[in-house]
């Protein structure tokens, strides 16, 4: 009998999970988090933190999200709502520490290389830029904060935020251009 009430509720929009989760119920909710878990760990992931650590924040951030689950509106997704919660809980985490200072003001590290066809996947393009950059691309296009929200949440002027997201940018694609530049070459000589 329990597995039919999971085969119903993996059928419902988020809507309509949020709706039912609005009257307390844990089912719904355990759907919600069921669907979009592993994109809030990899947002977490990509913001820098160590995998039980975005695990930890994970969890803390659906906790959050039910216990408030009346304030969320439906008008944007509730996937992006979560990951703005995540993001926040992970800032939070981070000034706590006294981390963040160390994270703006550390050099940019050794690029990492691409695999043997010359090609490489967000995470390690990620891991390419210093931990500054990496941060206000995460807040800006995984959490889908704008410039100023990220700005408000890491304590940093707006400036700061924009020149480490265009850096940031930049950096990548330049290492997706010289990624895609070197596959063709070495495809020529092997053939």
């Amino acid at each position: 009998m329990a597995g039919a009430g999971k085969l119903r509720f993996a059928q419902l929009h988020d809507l309509e999970l949020c709706a039912q989760a609005v009257t307390g119920k844990r089912a719904p909710f355990g759907e919600l988090v069921r669907r979009h878990g592993p994109a809030v760990r990899g947002l977490l992931r990509r913001m820098g933190a160590p995998a039980p650590e975005a695990d930890d924040v994970a969890q803390d951030a659906f906790l959050t999200a039910f216990e408030r689950i009346t304030e969320f509106r439906g008008e944007g997704t509730f996937a992006a709502w979560v990951k703005r919660i995540a993001a926040r809980l992970y800032l939070r985490r981070l000034q706590k520490a006294r981390r963040l200072v160390v994270l703006v003001e550390a050099p940019d590290p050794v690029p990492p290389g691409g695999d043997a066809d010359g090609r490489i996947d967000l995470d390690d393009g990620l891991k390419a830029l210093s931990p500054a950059e990496r941060l206000c691309l995460a807040l800006c296009f995984g959490a889908g904060l704008s410039h100023g929200e990220a700005a408000e949440s890491l304590n940093l002027p707006l400036g700061t935020v924009k020149s480490h997201v265009k850096r940031g940018l930049d950096k990548l694609r330049a290492r997706l251009a010289s990624a895609g530049e070197t596959a063709p070459e070495r495809s020529r000589h092997d053939g």
